[in-house]
């Protein structure tokens, strides 16, 4: 009788290559012998046995990492950074902020715009460079010069991204001349001994065309601030 119940349309291929695979198998075995067929199976399952064995000697693979450079103690700003103040670590490329510093040599001599946390990445933007002067002046052409305050005690006032307009004493006292409108703090640099008795140092961010005019005047008069 004709067996008529429906079978699954890739059961006759894979019955096919069932036999196929089992004439292959009889075919390497005859040739080969049957001893020799064992020993390949051996050798086999002893290579599968130690490459696992290496495998699990050696672990699992290590995930990136990419150098970041940290601040290796509580730092203030204006501080001008130097090997002990900074240490590298490796963090996972996602955790990699913007604009990091990958060696010590990027922030030796440089000035710290803000304050910095043990362990707190130092990217570019938080020195007083190039990049800073940038992001201060939204992109547009700007220049930082230093002036120093008659009034040291303006400076406890100052933080890095605050606007002040930087003017000093007219042909008349009740007449100020402002020197340069809306200048950007980018770092009051801390008390120096040599200093004694003079104002402290702030770095300003200006447009470059008002910045030569702001950096002669300083040399032979007084400046001052007013905060926005």
């Amino acid at each position: 009788m004709t067996d008529k119940r429906w079978h699954p349309p890739w059961r006759e291929p894979l019955a096919s290559a069932a036999a196929d695979w089992s004439a292959l198998v009889d075919r390497v075995t005859l040739r080969l012998g049957w001893r020799r067929v064992v020993w390949l199976r051996r050798a086999l399952a002893g290579a599968l046995v130690l490459t696992a064995g290496l495998l699990a000697v050696r672990g699992p693979a290590e995930p990136e990492r990419v150098p970041v450079l940290v601040a290796g103690r509580d730092l203030g700003p204006g501080v001008t950074l130097r090997a002990e103040d900074v240490r590298l670590v490796h963090w996972p490329p996602e955790l990699a902020p913007s604009g990091s510093l990958r060696e010590p040599a990027e922030a030796a001599g440089q000035v710290l715009a803000g304050a910095a946390n043990r362990g707190e990445p130092l990217t570019s933007v938080r020195l007083a460079g190039p990049e800073l002067i940038r992001r201060a002046g939204d992109g547009a052409d700007a220049a930082s010069v230093p002036i120093r305050l008659a009034d040291s005690d303006l400076a406890a006032l100052l933080r890095p991204g605050r606007l002040v307009d930087v003017v000093t004493i007219g042909p008349r006292a009740d007449s100020p001349n402002v020197l340069a409108a809306g200048a950007t703090v980018l770092a009051v640099l801390p008390a120096d001994d040599k200093t004694a008795g003079r104002g402290r140092l702030v770095l300003v961010a200006v447009p470059r065309a008002a910045a030569t005019r702001l950096a002669a005047a300083t040399l032979s008069q007084e400046v001052t601030i007013t905060l926005r």
